[in-house]
Formats: C-alpha cells, structure tokens, sequence
C-alpha cells in the first residue's frame, strides 16, 4: 500500500463504535477513507452513507453481498455485535481485506482460535479494538515498566467502576444484559479491556490459573423497592424518586442517546414528544431496571495466577456513583498506582535516607475528552500505520497479542460458574 495515498475502508456495522472509529477518515482523510457500508437497517445504512459520502452501490445489507463484489477497500471495520464477530470476520479475510475487529475477538475460546488459524492462513492483520492500550495513561505505566524503574511485577490490582447510569443502559435494560441478547458475559463485554491491560503490562509471561466469583446481586425483581412498577412513565408510583427513572436519565439529563433513541448516534434525532412516547410503550430503555430479562453480574472478582508466580487480581463493580478506572502495579523495586480519570499516576520506590521511607514521582498524561482516556482514534491511527508497513508501536493490538487476556476472561467465567480453579492451556503465540 502506497504511504502517499489513504487506506480504503468499509465499515461492518453502521453501530456507536464503528462510527467512532471511522470518523478518523473525517479528521485525516489523507490517512482514511471510508467508501462502502455493510449494515441491515436501511435507515442506518443510508445516514452512514451521507455521513462519509459513500456511493449507493458500495452499501449493502450483508458480508455476503460486499465480499461477491470485487475487493472494494485494503481494510473493514467490524463494529457487529459480539456473537457476529467470527461469522462477519471470515469471509472478510477470505475476500482479502485486513480487519480492525471491535472486542471481545469471539463468544468463545474456539472463536477466538478459529479467527486466528484464519489470520494466518490467509495472512491478513487483524487488530483487536484494545484501545486502551493507546490510551496515554496506561501507555506510559507501561512505558515505566518497560523501562524496569519498578523491577519485575510481583502483584497487578485492577478495577473497573461501571456508574449506575450505564450499568442500567448496557448491562441491565439494554443489548447486553443477557447471554441470550449477545452471547458473551458482562466480564467479557466490559472488562475485556481491563483483563487484556493486565495481560499486556506482564509482556509475553502467560496467564495460568484463574479464580473467579460474582454474581447478579441487586438487579433482580426480588430487590425491587416496594410499589415499583414495570415501565417508569406508565405504572411507577415511586419513579419520581428512583435514580433508576428513565425519564431522569434519558430525557432530563440526557443520557446515554445513542442507546436510548435507534440510530441516534447517525443524526436521526427525536422529539421530546417522540421519546416519552417511546419510553411508556416499546422502548426497553422505559422498563423497570428491577423487572428486566437481565442476567449478567452486576459484580465480580477475578485472581489470576502467571507462569513466574506472579498474581493479578480484577473487581469489576456495577453500579458505581462514579465511573473510573484503577490501577496498582507493585514491582521488586517499587510500585506504580493511579486512577485513569484523574490524568495522572505515581511512581513509588524505597528510600533509605534518613528520615525518609519511600520517595514518589507524578506522571501527568494528556487525558482528553475522547473515550477511552483518548484510545479511540491513537487506535485506528496505528491501525493505518500498520497497514502501510511502519513498525507495530508498543499499543499493538495484533490478535496473537490479544489472546491472554480473552482466555482470562473464558476462565473466569466458568470458574465463576463451575466454583472451580480453571487453568489456561498454552499458546504458541508472540506477545
């Protein structure tokens, strides 16, 4: 691929993510360029195709109608939903396009495996949307540890807060409540992340065993407060007082749009009128968050244990007043702890001087307003480097380097469910 001209893209689902991760092509159009969608809701479909200028013979409705074409673009964005990863990735690489894949890689350790066997077969890149990896806060913690200033990791400490307003969009009212809506577990959906920062800070040393215990501890109709009713704006007497009220959070504080009203994210947007009516009859958004068909956790813990001995643990909780995420590495020669959101961490180490008894260093980094502590487009950036030949970055999220932390997750999860210590098979991959 020529340096001097822009990588073609076409998106995989017209969803939130893929949307976000093309508009790089908007910012640097010498760098990308999106020219075709595949996406089945033809509404969707056509205001992705205005957005990015498309032409009406580059949108289709299926994989299956983009790759009988001749290859349109060097790349895809595949934005589906979890459960359609491997089903839309396949014949992608098949048909000869690189993928930047949205994560989890699969619903499954044999997706996750099938998807790589492919990769190699057909030799295409595929990078998995770990963005952050690229987000400047961790990228330099590990930039530190590279650098040995805290020796070699004995302990990693990792949390991930979930606030109470997006616990109840995603996680209890909206499409990823359930296995049966998107075939992967909260874990995977939300800390997929979190495990695979954990995995990518300990390099090429693989996990081993996994622990894991959770459970859906308050979202559930038996917690429900007493003369809560089924739709907040149709039979709830106390939704004037319930945090939970999707009137407070989807129409007064505006929250969460992109979910709440179809195809909001692609400038399709309702009236006042339009979303109260919606909230009282159809809309999921309007149920009661103790009275839904959710059944993923609301909290869990995760210990796992790598090959040299060392340990990390995860607790994902849902339902925080604050969204935020932590990190404490301690290392044989020191310690690195800081909360993303705040924009900085610390860098502890012993010192012996008299009247001393460690001493701390503050590493700013440049948290921006963009998801992901700023990871998004740093993604799809590198991304394009990489597709025009430049050396991976230390951020690479090849899928043999995503491997690990997806195993964790698979681990976890029927360790939480079986009660039992799961142990991770080797891979013969390059972290």
């Amino acid at each position: 691929m020529s340096e001097d001209q822009p990588i073609k893209a076409v998106i995989i689902g017209a969803g939130n993510r893929s949307l976000i991760y093309a508009s790089y092509a908007l910012q640097h159009p010498d760098e990308l360029q999106i020219v075709g969608v595949v996406e089945p809701n033809l509404e969707r479909r056509q205001l992705t195709a205005e957005r990015f200028g498309i032409s009406p013979d580059n949108c289709f409705a299926s994989v299956e109608e983009l790759v009988v074409h001749h290859q349109l673009a060097d790349a895809a964005i595949n934005g589906t939903m979890d459960q359609f990863h491997l089903q839309t990735s396949l014949p992608l690489l098949k048909a000869g396009y690189d993928v930047l894949l949205e994560k989890p890689i699969g619903i499954s350790e044999t997706e996750v495996l099938e998807l790589y066997e492919a990769a190699r077969s057909y030799n295409r890149t595929v990078m998995i949307c770990h963005v952050m990896r690229h987000a400047p806060f961790y990228l330099e913690i590990r930039k530190q540890i590279e650098s040995g200033v805290i020796g070699d990791i004995i302990a990693i400490q990792t949390e991930e807060n979930v606030s109470y307003h997006h616990m109840a969009t995603s996680f209890v009212r909206g499409k990823w409540n359930s296995k049966a809506s998107c075939d992967s577990s909260m874990l995977l959906a939300k800390c997929c992340h979190d495990l695979d920062m954990i995995t990518w800070m300990k390099g090429s040393i693989r996990p081993k065993k996994v622990s894991s215990f959770g459970g859906l501890f308050q979202f559930r109709a038996d917690k429900a407060p007493e003369g809560a009713g089924r739709r907040c704006l149709v039979d709830c007497p106390i939704e004037a007082t319930c945090m939970y009220s999707a009137n407070k959070m989807y129409i007064e504080q505006d929250l969460w749009g992109i979910y709440a009203w179809d195809n909001r994210y692609v400038s399709s947007i309702p009236t006042h009128e339009e979303k109260i009516e919606s909230l009282r009859t159809s809309n999921p958004y309007g149920r009661c968050v103790w009275r839904c068909d959710n059944d993923v956790v609301d909290h869990q813990t995760v210990i796992i244990e790598f090959e040299d001995g060392s340990t990390a643990s995860h607790n994902l909780t849902g339902a925080t007043s604050k969204s935020c995420r932590t990190i404490h590495i301690t290392g044989t020669k020191g310690e690195i702890s800081g909360t993303m959101e705040d924009g900085y961490f610390l860098v502890r180490q012993p010192d012996t001087r008299p009247g001393h008894l460690y001493k701390e260093e503050r590493i700013e980094t440049n948290v921006t307003s963009d998801m992901h502590g700023g990871g998004d487009l740093r993604l799809v950036a590198d991304f394009v480097r990489t597709l025009r030949g430049d050396k991976p970055s230390l951020s690479s999220t090849s899928l043999e380097k995503s491997i690990y932390g997806h195993q964790i997750g698979f681990a976890a999860e029927r360790s939480r469910s079986e009660n039992t210590i799961v142990e991770i098979s080797s891979l013969v991959v390059n972290a």
